[in-house]
């Protein structure tokens, strides 16, 4: 899953939202300098992608990029759901996603010190572009998948996916609501594992 779902499935927890957003910037196990819940939203956000990975609805999803985008067609896949989400976000929250994701910046910018150099690099582009929010709407989808494509010096061809979201608009999002349905039940159960443990 991308940064929205992530960030959501911490389910309004300070702590583990901070580990949950940036795991992908800490490698192994260099995590143990953080506060425990920290390490915690790490670990959640390491089991949320191996379910992810491993589920059948989404191989599903990314079985219909494969052809295209090879091995880069999951990473289309996350971005795909994290649309989803923040267009359908009312029925998921009752924070509205505007508020929700300000909420989401001041968080960052309140821990600005402890965010992997990697996670402080990428936040004004974040913050300035607004990300999170504009996943609401195909162009920031595009803008997401333009510039995920210029990273990969153009190898990916990532741009052009955005024609493939809209000519299976329908399937992809009836593939996200059936997953994420599961996923939130997945989260919840292994977040408080995670805590009990």
């Amino acid at each position: 899953m991308n940064f929205l779902a992530h960030i959501y499935l911490s389910f309004d927890d300070k702590e583990i939202t901070l580990g949950n957003f940036f795991a992908d910037h800490i490698r192994g196990n260099k995590f143990k300098h953080y506060p425990e819940r920290i390490q915690k939203g790490i670990l959640l956000h390491r089991e949320i992608d191996t379910f992810t990975d491993s589920h059948p609805i989404a191989k599903q999803s990314s079985k219909r990029l494969h052809k295209n985008y090879s091995h880069y067609s999951r990473v289309i896949v996350d971005i795909f759901y994290d649309h989803f989400l923040a267009k359908k976000w009312s029925a998921y929250s009752e924070v509205p996603l505007e508020k929700f994701v300000e909420n989401f910046y001041d968080l960052l910018e309140e821990n600005y010190e402890i965010l992997p150099l990697a996670t402080q690099r990428m936040m004004p582009y974040m913050i300035a572009d607004n990300w999170l929010y504009n996943y609401a709407n195909l162009e920031g989808i595009s803008r997401v998948l333009n510039g995920m494509n210029r990273r990969t010096k153009n190898k990916s061809k990532m741009n052009f996916a955005i024609v493939d979201l809209e000519r299976n608009y329908g399937a992809f999002e009836k593939e996200f609501t059936e997953f994420f349905a599961e996923l939130i039940t997945f989260s919840r159960q292994k977040l408080n594992a995670l805590c009990e443990s």
